[in-house]
Order: C-alpha cells, then structure tokens, then sequence
C-alpha cells in the first residue's frame, strides 16, 4: 500500500467537494478547480476527509494511487492558500515591471524588452525590480509559468546572470586563468 496514498485528506472549513463519477470539483474561497481522475481510483468523499483506494496490486494502480491522493490535496490547498512561486532577476540592468495590466514587462538583456502575457488565473507581483512572484490557485500553471518566464534567460555559470528561482543555487564556473599552460 502507497504511504502517501493510504492517508486521508482533511478538508478544511468553507471548502466544498462535488463527485460525479472521476470527475472532482474543488471549490473554496480562492476559486473552483476541477479533475477527472483515472477510473481505477477509488475516491470516497466523507464528511471531513477524502480517502483515495485501489481496487488491485497492479503497478499502473499503485502509481496511480499516491498521485491521485496528492493532487486533490493540492486542489484543496489552492482554493484554500494558493500557490507562489519567487523569481530573481541577477544582471545589471535586468528589470521586471507587473504594472503594465495584463503584461509583465521583462528587460533581461535584449536590445528589446519582452512581453510576457499573463495567463487566465495567475497573478504577477513585482514588489522590486528584481523580484517577481507568481500567484494562482493551480500549482502546475504556476509552475510552468515561473519555468517559462525562467527560460527566457536562463543563469549562466560564469557570473550567474540570468533569471533564477528564489531557493535556486547556481553552481559557479572558474573563468580562463592567464598563464595557465605554461
């Protein structure tokens, strides 16, 4: 048996859970979210807990079972507290601007700056101009937005320039020595 899986989910106050079938919605004060699960998960909804089973031993069922568990408790986490992820932007010059309404304006090092659209449901935040925080009550959007804002400039090893997660560490290179051959 799974240990993540076999735990139950505590569903905390003003969160509301709705079954129809495999298909789960989540809604809470942040929002609604909905899933349809794997039809060999067995999803009873209690009064206070939900409590994810399988009906065999199966390998495809044993994986599927800690991975259901956990993404309804991320769906009711994200109705409930949210999801953020921290960026910081190193290099001189390097700016992040939320405040141009649905566009978060980026000077990474370009001869232009770039527009990064926001998406439906995330939020953006720059409480500095090296600093930008991704909200949402989705945990993989938020993830893929930080992921794809990150791709658009990568840190380098030499001087860590670049765009970077906040726990990030940056693994540093040694840059040509003089006189090193000889």
């Amino acid at each position: 048996m799974s240990n993540i899986g076999k735990q139950p989910v505590i569903i905390p106050e003003g969160v509301e859970l709705k079954k129809d079938g495999n298909h789960i919605t989540v809604k809470g004060r942040l929002g609604e979210l909905a899933r349809t699960f794997h039809p060999m998960s067995n999803i009873e909804i209690n009064d206070a807990e939900v409590i994810v089973s399988r009906k065999s031993d199966e390998r495809q069922q044993k994986e599927l079972h800690g991975l259901t568990r956990v993404l309804i408790a991320n769906m009711i986490e994200g109705v409930t507290q949210g999801f953020k992820k921290e960026l910081h932007l190193v290099g001189v010059g390097y700016s992040a601007d939320a405040s141009k309404g649905k566009f978060l304006l980026l000077n990474i090092g370009f001869s232009h700056p770039i527009y990064f659209e926001q998406p439906e449901g995330i939020t953006f935040e720059t409480p500095n101009a090296t600093t930008i925080i991704i909200n949402g009550i989705n945990k993989q959007e938020v993830g893929q937005v930080a992921a794809n804002i990150r791709e658009l400039r990568k840190p380098e090893p030499y001087k860590g320039k670049g765009i970077k997660y906040s726990d990030e560490y940056i693994r540093r290179k040694a840059g040509k020595s003089i006189g090193a051959g000889e």
